[in-house]
């Protein structure tokens, strides 16, 4: 059904085109003795546009059967996890990224860049659902200490793009200090 939609309304925008549009001067003549008609190739190129979206159309649609007329699909809005889920295992993600501190101390970059980004997308969620069953006003204390804990991650991941084991070590403490102070709060 989608498909013949997408067909429909490509062949009815095609010829809405061509009853709008003025009629395109012939150009001259050209010594190869072989001409094309007026007006060929650009209706191939809009037949061949239309097909494509079509093809397009019916590849994004959603089959008719899967979805209920009329129905919402709430899966989008359910959290990833719960609270409970995300304090029992928010400490291991903590711990994972603290052990970037060895890439560090042996300057693999590559490697503490790697450690970084797999270990802090866990806790980034692990706290972000652990913040939003706080209560109301615990909530802008934590968002605090998470948007500073990951401010830091961030600038680790760039200090250690660009070398600086100075800038590394400095950020690695701000990490340290920030998760002392949310687990302070949370558990």
């Amino acid at each position: 059904m989608a498909s013949r939609l997408a067909v429909h309304a490509a062949s009815a925008t095609l010829s809405s085109r061509a009853e709008n549009t003025s009629p395109v001067p012939k150009p001259p003549p050209s010594n190869t003795g072989q001409q094309k008609p007026a007006g060929t190739t650009s209706s191939s190129r809009r037949l061949a546009a239309a097909t494509a979206a079509a093809l397009l159309a019916t590849r994004l649609l959603a089959p008719a059967a899967s979805v209920a007329a009329g129905a919402f699909d709430l899966r989008l809005m359910l959290p990833e996890q719960s609270s409970e889920e995300a304090e029992a295992t928010v400490r291991a993600h903590a711990r994972n990224l603290l052990r970037v501190k060895q890439f560090a101390d042996a300057g693999a970059w590559r490697e503490l860049q790697a450690a970084l980004r797999a270990s802090a997308s866990n806790l980034k969620q692990d706290l972000y659902a652990i913040i939003q069953a706080r209560p109301a006003a615990q909530r802008p204390e934590l968002r605090r200490l998470y948007s500073d804990l990951f401010n830091s991650v961030t600038s680790l991941d760039y200090a250690a793009r660009d070398k600086d084991e100075a800038q590394v070590q400095e950020y690695y403490g701000n990490i340290v200090t920030a998760l002392d102070e949310i687990f302070a709060k949370i558990m």
